[in-house]
């Protein structure tokens, strides 16, 4: 255990607890580093209390809820060879804000070194937007304590207080090692990665969007068959899960818990798969990580690019083109959970002529009147309701019984220690990438102060006219209406972890209201269903929608072929 002695000849108002950090010759190789540092500290293993990830490792230990251990960031820019890195009080910390506030105790000490590299991308209206500095993705879907090359410290036990003056030195000598060897191609699952040109454009380098492929049971056999194409829109994806992992033996005899139910319904899948079962359909997940998230949300944005017309244009028609898709709007749907439920959502309405059909299942918010809890449009701060005498805190997170686990300064606060200007890789902060203009340093403009929660409404009105899903079919209904009937189907649990049932619910009110044509949306609650309900038909069987491919896959089959043109190839494929 490493004490703190109190600095000879100091008051503690004058040198108050403070860390030293150092990264080791070994490990920057002579090269200047700019990044952000995070700091984590836990309580000892044995104080923690359920805690997800290894306890024996603090940077794994930080998380948005009420029980995450400690992380404080800082901001590093072109850090000379053995140059420290102060952490002291003007660092942010969550969920204690400053270092002078942390309780005395024993604590175990790790810090996390998240590089970043200088993008100088064709954004703005005349391209001229200042560079920015972002972390790129290493191919582990934008995890700053998973990524590969970043500077990571051992485990130091320290007995830390916060009210006490003292120096912390702590270094940074070996790298978070490269990942594992990706899951090999099978005669059904193939992978794939193309260089996207629009992309590319934007970042000024080589941009990649990657795919993994299910072939349908036959595909060698039927050389003349051509398939329809569903996407499954989701999160990063290491291996391949739609929403159950493909497993191509039985379940090992020893699995148990939530590990043999991902291997029980993987086995399933792929015995459905290929027992025809299931419709002979090509099942393509899609991975986009950037900058800013494992995700792209699937659309065109000022700060992440075109990525949704480098989906529906480039790497969907490749698909198509190597494994012999169909090729046509009615022969293609989509469908997805959580981001993926917004995306599915989202592609249908954008694209509405290339796909015939989105299930969205518990989507992020589709409407920014409930923007989770808070409502941009009416609400003057994201934190907090003020009254004439009164102030409520705005939840962000809950469990299904309404225990509240985290609220919206909370989780945005955490999100703030991780990384300024909407660098941390997290939830908020990637809605706000995606929705926002960029600002004039480069940076998303931020819809709300981080640190006070005081709401743009300027910016809100951007989001309300690009990605207020709500908003947009209202606004364009007579156009979009005859284009999407029969496509949309919602699902949704009503104690939705996240509260995102509140945004569906206002959805549903605005669709029941349409005219010319009246929407035949479908929507699907589950009573105390919480995150992610995946619908009830048939009834919800707490499986956590691993059967979904098996339930959705026929339903969207159905609705192609009833609804497919004049001479359309609905044969080939039906062997």
């Amino acid at each position: 255990m490493v004490g703190l002695p109190a600095l000879a000849g100091t008051q503690n108002t004058a040198a108050p607890l403070r860390f030293e950090v150092t990264i080791a010759d070994s490990v920057q190789k002579g090269e200047p580093l700019t990044g952000h540092l995070i700091l984590c500290i836990a309580r000892p293993a044995d104080q923690q209390h359920g805690r997800r990830g290894n306890p024996d490792e603090p940077c794994f230990q930080i998380d948005e809820s009420y029980e995450s251990q400690e992380a404080i960031g800082t901001d590093v820019s072109q850090l000379a060879p053995g140059a420290k890195i102060l952490v002291d009080d003007g660092s942010f910390g969550y969920p204690v804000a400053k270092l002078s506030e942390l309780p005395p105790g024993d604590y175990l000490v790790q810090a996390v070194f998240n590089r970043y590299e200088r993008f100088h991308s064709d954004r703005g209206p005349g391209g001229n937007l200042p560079p920015v500095w972002l972390p790129p993705d290493k191919g582990e879907g934008q995890q700053w304590n998973h990524k590969p090359g970043n500077p990571i410290s051992a485990v130091v036990k320290m007995h830390l207080d916060g009210a006490q003056s003292g120096l912390a030195q702590l270094t940074l000598d070996h790298t978070i090692p490269p990942l594992a060897a990706p899951e090999a191609d099978t005669k059904y699952l193939k992978h794939l990665q193309i260089r996207s040109a629009m992309l590319s454009k934007f970042w000024g380098r080589d941009i990649s969007i990657g795919a993994m492929v299910l072939l349908p049971a036959g595909f060698d056999e039927h050389p003349k068959a051509h398939y329809p194409v569903v996407v499954y829109q989701d999160h990063f994806q290491e291996k391949f899960r739609a929403p159950a992992t493909w497993r191509e033996d039985p379940p090992p005899p020893d699995a148990t818990g939530f590990a043999k139910l991902l291997d029980t319904y993987g086995y399933r899948f792929y015995q459905d798969w290929t027992n025809g079962v299931l419709p002979h359909v090509i099942l393509i997940v899609l991975n986009h990580a950037n900058p800013y998230y494992d995700d792209s949300y699937a659309v065109n944005s000022a700060n992440l690019g075109p990525y949704g017309d480098a989906i529906t244009e480039e790497i969907i028609p490749e698909i198509e083109r190597r494994y012999r898709g169909i090729g046509a709007g009615w022969a293609r749907g989509t469908l997805g959970g959580s981001t993926g439920g917004w995306e599915a959502l989202a592609q249908q309405i954008f694209y509405p002529d290339y796909y015939n059909g989105a299930w969205g299942l518990c989507p992020d918010p589709v409407d920014f009147h409930a923007y989770q809890v808070a409502n941009l449009y009416d609400d003057k701060n994201a934190y907090q309701r003020t009254g004439p005498f009164a102030s409520v805190a705005i939840p962000s997170d809950r469990k299904g019984d309404g225990d509240v686990t985290a609220e919206m300064a909370q989780v945005n606060h955490y999100e703030l220690a991780l990384g300024t200007h909407g660098r941390s890789g997290e939830q908020y902060d990637i809605w706000q990438a995606v929705f926002s203009p960029a600002g004039a340093d480069g940076y998303p403009q931020p819809v709300y102060d981080k640190l006070t929660g005081e709401i743009d409404k300027k910016t809100v009105q951007y989001w309300h006219d690009h990605y207020d899903l709500d908003a947009i079919l209202m606004r364009d209904w007579p156009t979009l209406g005859p284009k999407l009937e029969g496509k949309l189907h919602i699902a949704v649990g009503l104690s939705d972890t996240f509260y995102l049932n509140n945004a569906v619910h206002l959805l549903q009110k605005n669709l029941e209201q349409t005219q010319a044509p009246h929407s035949d949306a479908t929507f699907d609650y589950g009573p105390w269903a919480p995150h992610c309900f995946t619908g009830t038909l048939p009834d919800w069987d707490q499986s956590a929608g691993l059967d979904l491919q098996e339930r959705v896959l026929p339903l969207m089959v159905k609705h192609m072929l009833t609804t497919a043109p004049k001479g359309a190839d609905t044969t080939s494929w039906q062997y």
